[in-house]
């Protein structure tokens, strides 16, 4: 598994769960814990409870018990405001790992994500929050190919919506043909944010074939 650095700790990267935590599997106790106890700590509770009633594990009893992994780790607590002084806004992709990719730390920056990574109302809420209250400066925008909403059409998706739930969405899906030109756009809106204290954003594409970022000009 990849390492994340906490404040100069190296620590486990647990964001994939743990695979050998299906129906059955045995896992080699923990030096930490007493005997008769697994290596995930309290958390074996969630795995027992699933093999006695025949269920299998979901992806968030993997994540639930990688957390207590996790917290048998945890180097303490940190201040909130973010180290470095910088708001990220990225596209949701799961294939973008914002903080090893950028050599962030944890409780370096202030992470929004949405679909496509781009700016609305709640993304420009949270970075007035960010800039007023936690005293973030720099903004990175992070956008992406071969991006799902790349290509896509507002009015066909809020259809697709509406036949499936009966409710036609109130918000509008914001997709785009240009993922230059839409990393473009965000920064012309973070711009002309009157509530923003800085005006420090710089706007990239991350390219899932390479791992590579483009700073967009």
């Amino acid at each position: 598994m990849a390492d994340v650095r906490v404040r100069g700790r190296a620590v486990r990267d647990q964001e994939r769960g743990r695979p050998d935590l299906e129906l059955g599997a045995t896992v080699a106790p923990d030096r930490r814990s007493p005997p008769g106890r697994t290596g995930i700590g309290p958390g074996a509770g969630i795995g027992s409870a699933r093999e006695a009633d025949g269920g299998r594990m979901t992806e968030i009893d993997r994540m639930l018990a990688a957390n207590e992994e996790w917290a048998a780790t945890f180097p303490g607590p940190l201040p909130a405001p973010p180290a470095r002084g910088v708001a990220v806004v990225a596209c949701m992709d799961a294939r973008m790992p914002l903080f090893p990719m950028l050599g962030l730390s944890v409780g370096d920056a202030h992470v929004i994500r949405n679909a496509g990574g781009v700016v609305t109302e709640d993304t420009l809420r949270s970075l007035t929050v960010s800039q007023h209250l936690l005293g973030t400066r720099e903004i990175l925008l992070v956008h992406h190919t071969g991006c799902g909403l790349q290509g896509a059409d507002d009015s066909s998706f809020a259809g697709q919506v509406e036949r499936a739930t009966g409710v036609r969405p109130p918000w509008v899906l914001r997709s785009f043909i240009d993922v230059h030109e839409d990393v473009r756009e965000s920064i012309r809106l973070l711009k002309a944010c009157p509530y923003l204290l800085s005006h420090d954003i710089r706007g990239t594409v991350y390219d899932v074939e390479t791992g590579r970022l483009h700073e967009v000009r």
